[in-house]
């Protein structure tokens, strides 16, 4: 069962005293500029495990590293969190080789061990088989997700986890967000939380709050070992770059016009979409009582 708020979980006082200090945190810069960042970024993924019940007692979480800034991130506020006594899971964190030609494998075995993180490295060639199913000039991105998804559930068995933790961020969940609504027909994006097909493991994304541009400053300020994230070179003229691109159009044009279209992923209104299966229109009466925000919503 998760746990509810308590004050120890939330206190945030002293939480950033360097007097005792992950190795993950070793060398981090003194500015007030960082300081900042690195407390915003640990508010914002506490308010989302806490929003949506990620914790679990005596739970063990396999946190997904894939050697770019998010994952980078990810398992540097997690392991703040745990440092701290507000996270009260085990971690381990993992990496899936997946045969990328010019992936440098040895760089995150070193990391994990240099900052005395449990861990698990797995090769797995996912790479050549995508290469031989997917036809030339296709994008690899969706089957490869799909086979490091099935390996990770895998893993995440192996090792008793009863979660795996990936690092995807406000940013990206609203690009999944445009993609499913340009190309997919439905108002769908990833979620923060959700079980997986067998029903036996969760799948959680605590930097769901969080900016990319957070991230990228952050693990950047830390100098984290960053792998590139294209060594497939699958990633021209996706889909997903098409909608950053829009995105960044309209940020540049308005800036936090992403955090007010992430509030509204938060501020559904079924009865002011047209999805019957969410809302029952056609028992809906003239002398019912008014819908809930009726009167605040813009019909144009």
């Amino acid at each position: 069962m998760p746990l509810g708020r308590s004050p120890a979980f939330w206190h945030i006082e002293n939480m950033l005293d360097e007097s005792e200090i992950h190795p993950l945190f070793y060398g981090a810069p003194t500015t007030t500029e960082f300081k900042k960042l690195r407390k915003r970024i640990v508010r914002y993924t506490r308010e989302a495990i806490e929003q949506y019940g990620m914790i679990e007692r005596d739970a063990k979480w396999l946190v997904c590293l894939s050697g770019g800034k998010d994952s980078y991130t990810l398992l540097a506020v997690l392991y703040e969190l745990k440092w701290r006594g507000l996270l009260p899971v085990e971690l381990v964190a993992c990496n899936l080789d997946q045969g990328q030609p010019g992936f440098p494998a040895t760089v995150l075995p070193e990391f994990l061990e240099k900052m005395g993180v449990p861990h698990r490295i797995e090769y797995q060639d996912t790479y050549s088989i995508v290469m031989d199913k997917v036809p030339q000039g296709r994008t690899f991105c969706a089957l490869c997700s799909r086979l490091r998804r099935g390996n990770l559930y895998r893993i995440a068995r192996e090792e008793g986890c009863s979660a795996v933790v990936l690092g995807h961020h406000r940013d990206d969940i609203l690009e999944t967000f445009f993609m499913n609504l340009f190309h997919g027909g439905r108002l769908a994006t990833m979620p923060p939380k959700l079980v997986n097909e067998e029903g036996d493991l969760f799948l959680y994304r605590p930097l769901a709050h969080v900016a990319e541009i957070d991230c990228e400053k952050f693990a950047q300020a830390m100098n984290y070992p960053i792998i590139p994230c294209d060594l497939c070179g699958s990633q021209d003229g996706l889909q997903r770059q098409q909608v950053k691109q829009i995105l960044d159009g309209w940020e540049k044009n308005s800036p936090g016009r992403r955090q007010v279209m992430f509030r509204a992923l938060m501020n559904a209104r079924p009865s002011h979409l047209l999805d019957p299966k969410l809302f029952d229109f056609a028992a809906l009466q003239r002398n019912s009582s008014p819908m809930r925000g009726f009167d605040d919503v813009d019909e144009g």
